[in-house]
């Protein structure tokens, strides 16, 4: 930005020029602003262009994983969720190490032990999460939960996603069981193939309100 004396006085651009007139100065200085042509094919914008991707797809996963569980987060009083959540499936795509960078994937990181823990040590705001206190085992027809029994609760709620990683869509499925006697394993129906990308994602009620949350 410089200043400049003419009779002439300018005001709007003229080239790479941008003349005005700030507190009673003639101030001119050179267009900026973000180059499109420039971001999309420049080498030195590579490693902008590689973290923009990279943030765009956990950003999707991030928000098609939450919408499926909305009528819970709704209750968990985070009003930092989302930006938690995104940061979670950051961490999560930096575990995937057989991508190249621009093009790693939540579903790599989470195929990685390290970054299913990841995701089942996550806490929804104020309701505790499962900890190591649950796990989903897949059998032929059904799928059963494992839950530990020192864990008091009379409501069961078993949310099954499955995840499409390429188009960012998601259905779920729900399931219910009344808990009458405390057992360690619960059977549910299994709904997708095994072929699909799912999670497992768990609530726990106890007379009506959440107790514990979150994916097994």
């Amino acid at each position: 930005m410089a200043t400049y004396e003419s009779l002439i006085k300018l005001n709007g651009s003229l080239g790479d020029l941008i003349f005005y007139n700030l507190n009673g100065k003639n101030i001119v200085r050179k267009k900026s602003g973000f180059n499109k042509n420039a971001f999309k094919k420049s080498a030195s914008y590579e490693k902008v262009r590689q973290n923009s991707s990279e943030f765009g797809h956990c950003s999707k996963i991030g928000k098609i994983i939450r919408q499926c569980l909305d009528i819970y987060i709704k209750k968990s009083d985070d009003a930092l969720l989302y930006q938690r959540f995104a940061k979670l499936m950051t961490e999560i795509k930096d575990l995937d190490i057989i991508s190249e960078k621009g093009k790693r994937s939540v579903k790599n990181g989470l195929e990685k032990e390290s970054g299913f823990q990841l995701l089942k040590k996550f806490q929804f705001g104020i309701i505790e999460n499962l900890e190591n206190l649950a796990s989903v085992s897949i059998g032929l027809w059904d799928k059963s939960l494992i839950l530990d029994k020192n864990i008091n609760s009379d409501e069961i709620i078993l949310e099954t996603l499955s995840i499409d990683f390429e188009s960012y869509t998601a259905t779920n499925f729900k399931q219910t069981i009344l808990v009458e006697k405390q057992l360690n394993e619960y059977v549910f129906e299994k709904h997708f193939s095994d072929e699909e990308s799912l999670l497992h994602f768990v609530v726990l009620k106890k007379e009506g309100e959440i107790v514990r949350m979150g994916f097994a």
